[in-house]
């Protein structure tokens, strides 16, 4: 090889390692803030934790970040899994999920993860969060939010968070001890059957409804068996009709899937590992493509107002922030190359 093809070579190679690195040094903050409007939620702060590898969430949670601040008044940073080699956001990577530091001063946290095992220093502050007995919104995937295998790091300190977690400490985990169920089962044909939301008996006056009619809300996600009853105390709010299809006007299915029909929104009162209690609402439906529905994302600002403790308006302000087009659900069926920064207002 000549000099000057060694020269060349050499300078190819430090342009590559340059345009590699370039996508992380673009966004040096690898998350999104948007920033509360004029509304009852002014100075008060939502953190979303998307990180799910099937249903969408990092396209999802920005869509409704946005119309709990533009509409609300709710200044809401949504965080992401990011590849540590692009700064790109990627589904597929459950160790790296960047400023969750963001909830020391939040004051709702909605998360929709799933199988995350984070390093220590982006766990501790979710930790410290449940530990404060602050309020919790968890979306589909989060009853099993965390998987963290004593085999993959036997010295972790939040084994306990894990989905499968078998201590009798916090049996089931971040998912059953916080949220009130871990995963358990696909209620059907998990990509064939949609899933109606039906007022559960008793639940129709509850506020977190208010502007859900009984049949209006539709989920292309399928139903989630749960154990039951659920763990106290829990009350069921939605229960999840499954349909013969992905239309909102597809017939319920009949038979065992649905009798009896399994809860699909509740909120509930949880303990911590430290024994402070707080207040979550769980839905196993909130699929990117299911916040298409305007029930759908009634519900889920309905239930920040309630956990927060405020009046929950009558029917809730819920259009979609600018163009909202969510990608189908799948593995490795996620936008690639895609940076934070492409989610933040102009």
């Amino acid at each position: 090889m000549t000099t000057r093809t060694f020269l060349v070579t050499a300078l190819l190679a430090v342009f590559a390692i340059l345009a590699s690195a370039s996508g992380a040094m673009a966004d040096p903050d690898p998350w999104v803030v948007y920033e509360g409007e004029d509304g009852p939620g002014a100075g008060t702060h939502i953190v979303l934790i998307s990180g799910d590898q099937e249903y969408r969430s990092e396209e999802g949670l920005p869509q409704l970040g946005k119309i709990l601040a533009e509409h609300h008044g709710f200044t809401s940073t949504v965080l992401f899994p990011i590849n540590p080699e692009t700064g790109a956001i990627d589904p597929g990577t459950t160790t790296n999920v960047p400023g969750t530091e963001a909830l020391k001063d939040a004051d709702l946290m909605i998360i929709a993860s799933r199988f995350l095992h984070l390093p220590e220093e982006q766990m501790a502050p979710i930790a410290a969060y449940i530990n404060a007995g602050k309020p919790v919104i968890g979306l589909r995937t989060a009853t099993h939010a965390f998987r963290l295998s004593v085999e993959d790091d036997p010295y972790d300190p939040y084994h306990h968070y894990s989905f499968d977690y078998e201590g009798e400490d916090w049996p089931g985990g971040f998912g059953r001890q916080v949220l009130g169920e871990t995963w358990v089962r696909h209620q059907a044909d998990s990509k064939q059957t949609g899933t109606r939301g039906r007022i559960a008996p008793g639940a129709e006056s509850h506020p977190v409804l208010n502007g859900v009619p009984d049949g209006a809300l539709f989920a292309r996600s399928d139903a989630y068996g749960v154990r039951l009853p659920l763990p106290g105390p829990s009350r069921v709010l939605l229960l999840g009709e499954v349909v013969a299809g992905m239309d909102p006007d597809d017939p319920a299915v009949e038979g065992e899937v649905n009798t009896p029909m399994m809860p699909a929104a509740w909120t509930r009162t949880y303990v911590s590992p430290t024994g402070t209690s707080g207040t979550a609402f769980t839905t196993t439906m909130g699929s990117a493509q299911d916040l298409r529905n305007e029930e759908m994302r009634r519900l889920i600002v309905n239930a920040s107002y309630h956990l927060l403790g405020m009046d929950v308006p009558t029917e809730a302000t819920v259009d979609t922030v600018g163009p909202y087009n969510p990608s189908p659900r799948g593995f490795d069926a996620y936008k690639e190359g895609v940076m934070p920064a492409a989610h933040r207002p102009d």
